[in-house]
C-alpha cells in the first residue's frame, strides 16, 4: 500500500493536453459573429440549445462555447433557456418519438424571425441511430431547416462558423428580396 502511495505522488497526472486553436482566430470569429448580428438584429444573438435525442457529444462541444477558454457572451451570443427568448434553435442529434411533440412546441414557442440550425451528423439523417425503432429522423422531418453544421460531434470553431454562415445567409436574403 505504501509503494503505491508513494507512485501515485510522483507521477505525473494521466490527463490530456488541452486543445490548441487559434486563440486569435476564435476570438475573431466571434467578435465577427457577434458584430453582425448587432448589426443584422440590433441586438445579442440568442440561441436555445435544444438536445433531441443525442449522444451528448454535440452538447459538450457547445457548452464549450460558454467556457472560460472560447466565453462567446462577451461577444453578443448567449444561451437562453426559454425558446420565447431565442433566435435560433440549435438542434443536436436524431429526433427520437418522444422528443418530436416537445420540439414541435419549442419551435412554435420560438418568435419570428426565427432560425433552426441542426448541429451534428445525427441532426442530419439520424446518424448511426437511423433506422432505430425510436428514431423518427433528421431535424429536418420535424421541422424546416436552415442550416446544419457537419461534425461527429463540430468542433466550437465550427459551430462559429456556421452561426455566421446563419447571419450571413440572413443578410443576403433582406438584400435579393
Amino acid at each position: 500500500m505504501r509503494k503505491l502511495l508513494f507512485e501515485s505522488l510522483f507521477a505525473t497526472p494521466l490527463t490530456e493536453a488541452p486543445p490548441t486553436p487559434d486563440d486569435a482566430a476564435a476570438a475573431e470569429l466571434a467578435a465577427l459573429l457577434g458584430e453582425r448580428a448587432q448589426r443584422r438584429l440590433g441586438r445579442s444573438l440568442s440561441i436555445r440549445e435544444v438536445d433531441a435525442g443525442s449522444c451528448n457529444g454535440c452538447e459538450l462541444e457547445i457548452h464549450a462555447l460558454n467556457n472560460a477558454y472560447y466565453d462567446v457572451e462577451r461577444f453578443g451570443l448567449r444561451f437562453v433557456a426559454s425558446p420565447r427568448h431565442a433566435d435560433v434553435l440549435l438542434v443536436t442529434g436524431p429526433v427520437t418519438h418522444n422528443m418530436r411533440d416537445a420540439l414541435k412546441l419549442t419551435y412554435d414557442a420560438t418568435p419570428g424571425p426565427k432560425w433552426v440550425v441542426a448541429c451534428g451528423d445525427c441532426s442530419k439523417d439520424g446518424g448511426c441511430f437511423a433506422g432505430s425503432y425510436a428514431v423518427t429522423g433528421g431535424v429536418s422531418s420535424v421541422l424546416p431547416v436552415d442550416l446544419h453544421i457537419p461534425g461527429c460531434p463540430p468542433k466550437p470553431l465550427q459551430i462559429l462558423r456556421g452561426l455566421l454562415a446563419l447571419i450571413d445567409s440572413v443578410a443576403e436574403r433582406k438584400v435579393g428580396r
